[in-house]
């Protein structure tokens, strides 16, 4: 394949792509809000002609485009921000505040970029009305809500496989902190397993100017937080990919006043099953013995937040969308990654569900001038230098231009194995 012709109108759609990506950044809503989002995304997909289905699994939206007989393809982007204080400084930063689930007034912002994600299927979409010439089967495009806590599932429960076309293949991206330009995926699996856990800890609170008479529960999350960093590096095999990392310490109102209680919130993270238990294991046995150690009055309470498995590539399909990327031109370079990305996804849900191979990819959305000087091998041996902002920083911000078109690119070059009759790829 030297090109395709579902990407043909791309660059005049290109300025407003961009103008829409900005506009979702700067309006981010946390999961299970994306109502503003799921309304731009419902009108856009029906004036575009596709049939839509508003409200699947909360905040969902199905589009669904019948082009005669042929293989049902899934593309999928999430929608959902994160609750993050932007410091990008960009003229399009979000400036939102929303309430979250536990009641609290957070900044919202798109740290993860999925604003991306939503613009990049809505420009594959666009096109893939246009030209229905070119192609034959039907396309399902899902508008997830939640990926951040696990929103997939809602959509499934919701009738997912009764309510709309059975899938042969799902395809799934994801913008990462790498120059524009680069695309990578593996056969296998292709991002780590992930378990977020709630742990609090009970103490008995009083003055802080006597603490003798209390069990001091600030001390005892302390502890808990420095024995967990001694599991991944002293207890996992330095040969298998772990993380286990604390990313919410909570207790107390006043200086002068010990707590009754401390509330810790973890993700791990894990390749292998057995790495899998051996972490949450390892959790439960030092939150418990660290309680004991205490004195603790009760015992602590451990709860599973949420949990994602591992998402797996069908080695097949996922030859399939290499030699497609790899063909055309303009997609860049197209890397095979050498391990799992500890990064995690419930995408992988949807190809569960309905029995259909998947296939999930990361493409660069920096401007290749912030990674000067860092070749290709430096990516896949080291990994991006510390100062380079990642997925979930307040810094994170994917490049417009060129990243929307690259990603629209991708979509729309993964589907054609399936999509564009093979007298029509080159």
């Amino acid at each position: 394949m030297t090109s395709s012709p579902l990407l043909a109108g791309l660059d005049r759609r290109l300025p407003s792509l961009q103008a829409l990506y900005r506009d979702l950044h700067a309006h981010p809503e946390l999961s299970h809000q994306e109502v503003r989002t799921a309304g731009i995304v419902a009108e856009r997909l029906r004036g575009q002609g596709w049939s839509v289905t508003e409200g699947v699994g909360g905040t969902g939206v199905v589009g669904t485009l019948a082009n005669g007989p042929g293989p049902v393809v899934l593309l999928r982007a999430d929608m959902d921000a994160l609750p993050v204080r932007e410091g990008t400084g960009l003229p399009y930063a979000s400036t939102r505040t929303a309430v979250d689930a536990d009641g609290q007034e957070v900044p919202v912002m798109h740290a993860c970029g999925h604003d991306m994600h939503v613009t990049c299927l809505l420009g594959a979409t666009a096109l893939l009305a246009q030209h229905r010439g070119a192609w034959r089967g039907t396309v399902v495009a899902v508008f997830q809500p939640a990926e951040e806590v696990g929103g997939a599932p809602a959509m499934i429960d919701d009738g997912f496989l009764d309510r709309f076309p059975r899938a042969d293949v799902c395809l799934a991206q994801h913008v990462a902190p790498a120059p524009a330009g680069l695309v990578a995926l593996r056969p296998g699996t292709m991002t780590a397993a992930s378990d977020a856990l709630a742990v609090r800890l009970h103490g008995r609170g009083g003055h802080g100017s006597a603490p003798a008479a209390t069990v001091d529960p600030v001390v005892m999350a302390a502890a808990v937080v420095l024995r967990l960093q001694t599991v991944v590096s002293r207890e996992v095999d330095p040969d298998r990919t772990a993380v286990l990392s604390v990313g919410s310490v909570n207790a107390g109102t006043r200086d002068n006043i010990i707590p009754d209680t401390a509330d810790l919130r973890l993700t791990l993270r894990s390749t292998t099953p057995v790495v899998r238990a051996q972490l949450l294991a390892a959790v439960e046995r030092i939150v418990q013995a660290e309680a004991a150690a205490s004195a603790a009055p009760k015992p602590p309470e451990t709860t599973v937040l949420s949990s994602f498995p591992m998402t797996v590539n069908d080695p097949a399909a996922t030859d399939a969308v290499h030699r497609s990327l790899r063909a055309a031109p303009g997609a860049g370079q197209v890397l095979t990654l050498p391990r799992p990305t500890t990064g995690s996804e419930d995408f992988g849900h949807f190809g569960s569900a309905l029995e259909a191979p998947c296939v999930y990819w990361v493409f660069g959305g920096l401007d290749p001038a912030a990674l000067a000087g860092l070749g290709t091998a430096d990516l896949l041996a080291d990994g991006l230098p510390p100062h380079i902002p990642r997925n979930h920083s307040p810094l994170f911000a994917p490049a417009p231009d060129p990243a929307v078109g690259l990603g629209v690119r991708y979509l729309l070059l993964a589907a054609a194995p399936w999509l564009v009759p093979a007298a029509n790829r080159s």
